[in-house]
């Protein structure tokens, strides 16, 4: 997939033209273009030399975007903040003219203010000063006309083409009037001040100013759409303090290279991801993970770039650098999410492609209707011209994906990673979620759960179990180390270790024979009473697994061992219940490990005894049978299922290979995640909605106002500068309405339910 920075754009007609002009080049699957980010993605087989000459073909620019420069996306938010600079300058300017512009007109002929003898009774010198006056603004704000009258030349009419119509009619109407006003002068002095009322200088002006105010309200509101972007960026250290020759040397983040030995003291961030070598710290990870709770790292460690050391001393070896940090990628994901386009989209689209050609015939007909009526030139200009001033494709070019925008940046705060916008929209359809159980509803790890002990002591026991047990890789074995260990009981060195795959242990301590494994094995050589048989049983009933040990033919007695349940991971369960979700289980576990869980956890159906490559059929059949489904995993068997459903959900970061195969990223380990993303998705999709009925709804009310359809019956009638300003607030209050997603808290959000 290539991007591209498209420039000149204006417009939804634009992005349509734009889009409509890349799609006809041979081996284009598809074309994304992004009114909000300037942006264009391009999937096929292309030569970019090809996209870019189509697209200058079409009337626009584009350069291909190097994904290596990291500065790409710095750029493109510096962007905003040049815009709106120079907006807020062309505004200033044009303001200053345009109020002394407003005092000659309207002030003079209106309110009756007071001028200077030269102009008091030569309406032909007012008129002429107007004209002077509405060329400088239309010079400052020459954009218009250029980008206009150049969608004309190239055939693609865009909101530019619009307001420099409006404009120029205005403006050459007014010519017109005081041609006649010079005319009229020496004989007819009555008649050319009548006509002083005819002038629409200062409505060739007034549009130009009033919609640059809504550009530079729009500029401004775009800007804040990319703080989260920008806070992800403002993250990623400058510099990283690295061992050189046994000496420590500050040397600038891109010099630093794989295999790099750096030191981060308290206070400073990790500069790239690393392994901890020496030293123990408390690291913030919240921007990456949203856990404002710091985690304790020690040797072995892993950190990441972007998060902050609270205490402590660590050095680290640098594992990932550049592009391929975390953050790096947790940023491109947030981009590439902002820049792609949501389906939803793809009705304001259709709209947007014949917009403005749909605009321009409206206010021809509408001068025409209006002056066959028998109503004045004036009149009919000025209902045609409220047209042209009044129609806004922005709004609907920009519904969508300010909206995703936002959304993206709301979910990146709270570790929640969209890869693209169709994720984003997608998620929020959900109707049955697939959760695997190892590691996403329980920790993935083993520990021990109960002890029974016969012969000896509960410590004893342990001692026991820990000298045979280290002798073996097996998980469960861990899980019994892990527990000696954090209890500080010591073991014993053993002798002649066998191990008996699928059953069992045998060691020798000294001149005593030890046993460990499963019932059947150890009952081999140690009688079981019925009593332990039937606590045992009810105890793996729970989902626990019992190792069973013995001494020299004796029990010495029975600890049970399970992967517990994560301490949210019920709450979460009940949560997408709530939110009328579907949850089903699919593990490889055995029927009655899998209940026991499910029961645990609130999960009402469960698939058990699934063979890694099974998860995926599995997967196929719930969506033979159901729509929308959702498949939560973190483990590289979990890939093909997460391709296989309709989002694929990596939670707790997962493996590299599992974060490839899903749509949706879960930076922590937590199932409430899942809840949240899915709330983010329906209320992103919610505002989508009314960003997109504004934008129409705007549209379908206005113009007709504007072409004086209610004029007849209710005497309703629209002067083009109120609908140059209505022009101008529509978009900022589409861009405002999706700025309201900042203030949706996840946290709080995911308690309602």
């Amino acid at each position: 997939m290539d991007k591209y920075k498209v420039t000149g754009m204006s417009c939804a007609a634009c992005q349509a033209r734009v889009e409509k002009a890349v799609c006809k080049l041979d081996g284009i699957d598809e074309v994304n273009v992004n009114l909000l980010t300037n942006s264009m993605t391009v999937e096929g087989n292309v030569d970019s030399k090809d996209v870019i000459k189509a697209v200058k073909d079409a009337g626009y620019g584009a350069k291909l975007i190097n994904e290596k420069s990291s500065s790409s996306d710095e750029n493109n938010l510096d962007s905003y903040q040049l815009e709106t600079k120079k907006l807020k300058n062309r505004l200033l300017s044009s303001v200053g003219f345009l109020l002394v512009l407003m005092y000659f007109s309207m002030g003079h002929t209106m309110f009756h203010f007071k001028i200077p003898k030269v102009f008091a009774n030569n309406p032909a010198a007012i008129g002429i000063l107007q004209m002077l006056l509405a060329s400088i603004i239309m010079i400052i704000n020459r954009n218009f006309f250029i980008n206009g009258f150049k969608g004309i030349l190239h055939m693609s009419p865009n909101m530019d083409t619009l307001v420099a119509l409006g404009s120029s009619a205005s403006y050459v109407y007014s010519i017109a009037v005081l041609i006649q006003i010079i005319m009229k002068q020496s004989s007819d002095m009555h008649g050319a001040h009548k006509l002083i009322h005819d002038f629409y200088f200062e409505s060739a002006a007034m549009i130009l100013t009033l919609i640059t105010i809504g550009k530079m309200l729009e500029s401004i509101s775009k800007g804040k759409t990319t703080n989260a972007l920008k806070g992800l960026m403002n993250l990623a250290p400058k510099t990283a303090l690295v061992i050189r020759d046994n000496k420590e040397v500050s040397v600038p983040i891109k010099d630093v290279k794989v295999d790099d030995i750096f030191i981060v003291k308290a206070g400073d961030a990790i500069p790239v991801d690393g392994l901890i070598l020496e030293g123990f710290a408390s690291l913030d990870e919240s921007a990456l993970t949203g856990e404002s709770i710091p985690v304790d790292k020690t040797v072995d460690s892993t950190v990441y770039s972007g998060t902050t050391n609270t205490s402590g001393f660590i050095k680290c070896k640098a594992t990932n650098v550049g592009k391929d940090t975390t953050l790096s990628k947790i940023i491109q994901m947030v981009s590439d999410a902002s820049s792609s386009k949501a389906p939803i989209a793809k009705i304001a689209d259709k709209v947007s492609a014949i917009f403005v050609p749909c605009v321009i015939i409206i206010a021809i007909i509408t001068f025409i209707v209006w002056s066959f009526a028998g109503y004045s030139v004036s009149f009919s200009l000025s209902r045609a011209i409220s047209v042209l001033v009044i129609s806004c494709p922005c709004a609907l070019g920009l519904a969508t994906p300010v909206a995703i925008m936002v959304g993206s940046g709301v979910g990146a705060k709270h570790g929640i990673l969209f890869k693209n916008a169709t994720s984003l929209e997608q998620m929020g359809h959900t109707n049955i979620v697939a959760l695997d159980k190892t590691g996403t509803i329980t920790n993935g790890t083993p520990v021990v759960t109960d002890i029974i002990e016969c012969l000896v002591s509960k410590d004893e026991l342990i001692k026991y179990a820990y000298s045979i047990e280290s002798y073996s890789e097996h998980p469960l074995a861990h899980a019994i180390c892990d527990y000696a260990n954090n209890n500080n009981i010591a073991k014993n060195e053993l002798t002649d270790f066998i191990t008996e795959v699928g059953n069992g242990l045998s060691a020798k301590d000294g001149d005593n024979d030890i046993h460990a494994g499963k019932q059947k094995y150890v009952e081999a050589f140690a009688p079981i009473s019925d009593d332990i048989k039937n606590r045992i049983k009810d105890l793996s009933a729970e989902g626990k697994t019992p190792l069973f040990f013995s001494l020299n033919n004796k029990l010495l007695g029975v600890i049970l061992v399970a992967d517990t349940i994560k301490e949210d991971s019920a709450k979460a369960i009940n949560t997408l219940k709530n939110l009328n979700l579907e949850c089903v289980m699919i593990t490889g576990d055995n029927e009655e490990t899998a209940k026991a869980i499910a029961a645990k956890s609130n999960i009402d159906k469960v698939i058990s005894g699934v063979l890694p490559t099974g998860k995926e059929e599995h997967i196929k059949e719930l969506k033979n049978k159901y729509k929308n489904i959702a498949m939560v995993g973190d483990g590289i068997n979990d890939a093909p299922a997460l391709t296989s459903a309709d989002t694929g959900i990596a939670i707790g970061a997962g493996t590299d290979i599992a974060i490839d195969a899903a749509d949706v990223v879960l930076m922590k380990n937590s199932l409430l995640d899942v809840a949240k993303a899915i709330i983010l998705s329906r209320k992103t999709l919610t505002n989508i909605k009314e960003n997109l009925f504004w934008a129409f709804i705007y549209n379908i009310i206005g113009i007709p106002l504007a072409a004086g359809v209610y004029y007849p019956a209710f005497g309703l009638k629209l002067n083009p500068m109120f609908g140059a300003a209505a022009m101008s607030l529509s978009s900022f209050c589409v861009v405002t309405n999706a700025l309201r997603l900042n203030l949706l808290n996840l946290d709080k959000e995911v308690h309602k339910y």
